[in-house]
């Protein structure tokens, strides 16, 4: 449920690095988030060349039940966005570790990525 070939965070983000693009990483959202949300209906993402903070807000999905942030996992300047979710945002529900990705972001401090959580760490916030 929790590909071990990801980096999480706490607020149950992923990233897969490489991203598509040099340098990149993929971001999205997990499949526990996307469970807790319900059926999602609208997606806000940072446009691409725009400047994100790791833990800064820079984007929302918006479901049947509620309105909820999505939280840069790493400092960097956008590069891309998933634009097949303007159409399909039930994509996120329906593939979040694949054509559910939300955004790709280079980082401007790669070591932030050794501060993320491995799949077993992910799981085991989700336990307690």
């Amino acid at each position: 449920m929790y590909p071990e070939d990801l980096k999480y965070t706490s607020e149950h983000e992923w990233l897969r690095t490489p991203g598509e693009h040099e340098g990149a990483v993929r971001i999205g959202i997990t499949d526990f988030a996307q469970d807790a949300l319900g059926d999602i209906v609208y997606v806000s993402l940072p446009e691409v060349g725009e400047t994100v903070a790791a833990g800064a807000t820079c984007g929302e999905l918006e479901s049947t039940k509620s309105v909820s942030d999505v939280y840069a996992p790493v400092s960097g300047e956008v590069v891309a966005v998933n634009g097949g979710l303007d159409a399909t945002p039930e994509l996120v529900n329906d593939d979040p570790y694949g054509g559910g990705w939300l955004f790709e972001v280079v980082p401007s401090d790669p070591a932030e990525l050794d501060g993320l959580l491995d799949a077993a760490a992910y799981q085991a916030t989700l336990a307690g």
